[in-house]
């Protein structure tokens, strides 16, 4: 999957379009992401052992075609693509402005 724990994303389409935020998690077997602060759904939870319980508010997995990686150049929506190095590493790059994507 070419989008990684800690990547900054911007939801393309669905109900949060256009919000941007960090990925939390990568769920590969369903190919779905989890973003910091986009589709926010309420949970009702049972008070436990060490919280109290109520209804608590939290983020749900993205279908991964519904984000785009922030090109980190000009903070857009970009492509990824990936490039060998020199020294043999495999990287990925923004499509449109051929820039490494760090993490």
């Amino acid at each position: 999957m070419k989008i990684r724990k800690g990547d900054r994303v911007k939801v393309i389409t669905g109900r949060s379009k256009g919000k941007v935020g960090d990925v939390l998690r990568v769920l590969t077997a369903e190919s779905r992401v989890v973003v910091s602060g986009v589709n926010m759904i309420k949970r009702h939870t049972k008070p436990g052992r060490n919280d109290a319980g109520g209804i608590v508010e939290r983020e749900a997995a993205i279908h991964v075609s519904n984000v785009a990686i922030l090109d980190p150049k000009t903070d857009k929506p970009t492509k990824v693509g990936f490039k060998f190095l020199e020294d043999g590493r495999k990287v990925r790059i923004a499509r449109a402005s051929g820039e490494t994507i760090d993490r």
